[in-house]
């Protein structure tokens, strides 16, 4: 069983900062893309950042110059640097991966995490 675990989400004024980190244990045998979507109260889902395995990275239009998204291979953990944070940044923040349980998997299945949420408020 595949399990992603969030921490990191709390409480921030605005221009502070905050680091996300999601972490991946059980049956993985290869995780490919890993990113962050955020959720804001009666939004739909949306995607903040993405790494691929080799290292490349997507950004929203939103976030660019003020979000950094890395990889830990060896850990099975991304982590989401939040810097400049801005009200609107307010939301719970899902991790989401891309994971091979197994080396016969054929092909790999999205897994997400349970959230954590980023409030920016003064």
């Amino acid at each position: 069983q595949v399990q992603l675990v969030e921490s990191g989400g709390g409480l921030v004024q605005p221009g502070g900062s905050l680091r996300l980190s999601c972490a991946g244990s059980g049956s993985i045998f290869s995780i490919h893309v890993m990113a962050w979507y955020l959720q804001a109260p009666g939004k739909q889902r949306e995607l903040v950042a993405r790494i691929f395995s080799g290292g490349s990275t997507n950004y929203a239009d939103s976030v660019k110059g003020r979000f950094t998204i890395s990889r830990d291979n060896a850990k099975n953990t991304v982590y989401l640097q939040m810097n400049s944070l801005k009200p609107e940044d307010t939301a719970v923040y899902y991790c989401n991966a891309d994971i091979k349980p197994y080396s016969t998997s054929t092909y790999p299945s999205a897994y997400w995490g349970q959230g954590t949420q980023v409030t920016v408020s003064s």
